[in-house]
């Protein structure tokens, strides 16, 4: 269900499209019925529904491993009104599991429990105690049958002293929901169609009502307001702080990361605090990341280290700008890394150096304040602080092509297409235009001068 407006969101965009470790709400929930090898799943939009249905859209291409489905619930009259809407594409013959949209912690472990408790013939209801239970419809029992859901507003006050409450989750037979949902009515608190009345139907038509009751409240927490996304969000990070610790990797602090999108470690993995790890990142053996970095679509070979305040930022895993960083790789601090880097093994990147859409083989070497674009590197390469290539004419954009053995000076601009030969020299200061030979010493700068005895302009004195 991702129908409603979110109002205490405050926020022009719809409640279940805002993120949570970098992805959307309902995308997680999507994500988790994929883990159940669903055949089908069906998005009850409403509020929003273009922009929610344009926003999963890439999850129903042609690689999908179910059927994706959206319905509308135009008004929103209710959660049973909610479900209604999907009745029409629903087969006969499956099992309903209905999720939230803003719930996005259930875990699939916990649904597949609550679908064995089903057993493709009941009504299976996932519960949970709450010290507090207000805003939740109560479970009413006889004995340990599950007699009635009441809603808050319709609940008497014996009633809303009941501590074990209903989460909002259900699994049951196709069939059966579709029969059950025809009998709702609006005779309640609030006007509306409460997919919870379908408990009493149940009940009456003599078909085992059952409570599949866990105790981690975050598997049922729901976001309604900006503060509860915050909380949500931290205990997912920590969540997945944990899961990564278990595995092995050394964390400086679990409650400063944050990984939005997934993190594949391998043994000896360490990371500093205050780290954000985005899209697709990959880490081999022994790699050390300091404090502060960013980090999106890279894989990062065993034993490079990558210094505080480093910002890498590749395309998608199996995009043309996905980043490469060889074994052993020293990049750092303030560096930077935009789409296309490929380093290799023993790759310096130093403070203030920019790489994009470029090559470094083995050894080569930017320590400092220097721009690398659209450039082939070759091995033991040493580039020169403050040198760039001018790899852009203002409609075009063009390679360099630097050979290895080159040495670079500082203050270099190598304006492309342009190829330095192996093993050549270009001397501080030179702006190269054309091809240089290998070996050669390339020299293109203004003849020095030098006039004695020189006098600076100067302010007239003031007078007194």
């Amino acid at each position: 269900m991702a129908a409603g407006k979110g109002t205490r969101m405050k926020s022009r965009l719809p409640k279940v499209l805002h993120l949570l470790a970098g992805r959307a709400l309902l995308a997680h929930v999507v994500d988790t019925a994929t883990q159940l090898a669903a055949r089908q799943v069906v998005v009850i939009v409403g509020h929003g529904a273009a922009e929610v249905e344009a926003a999963l859209a890439p999850v129903a291409g042609s690689g999908a491993a179910f059927d994706l489905r959206f319905v509308r619930q135009e008004p929103q009259l209710g959660t049973g009104h909610a479900v209604q809407q999907a009745v029409p594409v629903l087969a006969d013959d499956g099992v309903v599991v209905v999720l939230s949209g803003d719930v996005p912690l259930i875990r699939a472990e916990t649904l597949r429990e609550l679908i064995a408790t089903c057993s493709g013939g009941k009504l299976a209801l996932l519960t949970i105690d709450f010290a507090d239970p207000s805003g939740y419809g109560r479970i009413v029992r006889q004995g340990d049958a599950v007699q009635a859901i009441v809603e808050q507003k319709d609940a008497s006050a014996e009633q809303r002293a009941i501590s074990e409450v209903y989460s909002g989750i259900m699994a049951l037979p196709a069939l059966q929901l579709k029969r059950w949902l025809a009998r709702l009515d609006q005779n309640n608190a609030q006007g509306e169609y409460y997919l919870t009345d379908i408990v009493k139907f149940a009940v009456a038509d003599g078909v085992p009502v059952l409570a599949h009751r866990i105790s981690d409240p975050l598997q049922v927490a729901g976001v309604n307001s900006p503060l509860q996304l915050a909380e949500l969000e931290r205990a997912w990070q920590l969540r997945t702080a944990h899961a990564l610790m278990e595995q092995g990797v050394r964390l400086a602090d679990p409650a400063r990361l944050d990984v939005r999108g997934v993190l594949r470690c391998e043994q000896d993995v360490a990371i500093d605090v205050n780290c954000v790890f985005e899209g697709e990142v990959r880490l081999g053996e022994g790699v050390k990341i300091g404090a502060n970095c960013v980090i999106a679509n890279v894989a990062i070979g065993a034993g490079a280290v990558i210094h505080p305040f480093t910002h890498i930022e590749g395309g998608k895993l199996g995009s043309k700008d996905f980043i490469e960083v060889g074994a052993g790789a020293l990049i750092g601090p303030f560096a930077r890394l935009r789409p296309g880097a490929r380093l290799g093994a023993e790759v310096h990147i130093g403070n203030f150096v920019e790489v994009k859409n470029s090559t470094l083989a083995k050894g080569a070497k930017a320590n400092h304040l220097a721009y690398l674009g659209d450039a082939t590197v070759g091995e033991r390469v040493n580039y020169g602080a403050g040198s760039i290539t001018a790899n852009y004419d203002g409609a075009f954009k063009h390679r360099t092509v630097i050979e290895a053995d080159v040495h670079i000076g500082s203050n270099c601009v190598l304006v492309a297409p342009v190829m330095i030969g192996a093993g050549g020299t270009v001397g501080g200061g030179s702006t190269i235009t054309k091809d240089t030979p290998a070996g050669a010493l390339s020299v293109a700068r203004g003849k020095q001068v030098s006039i004695a005895n020189w006098k600076r302009p100067a302010k007239p004195e003031k007078s007194s």
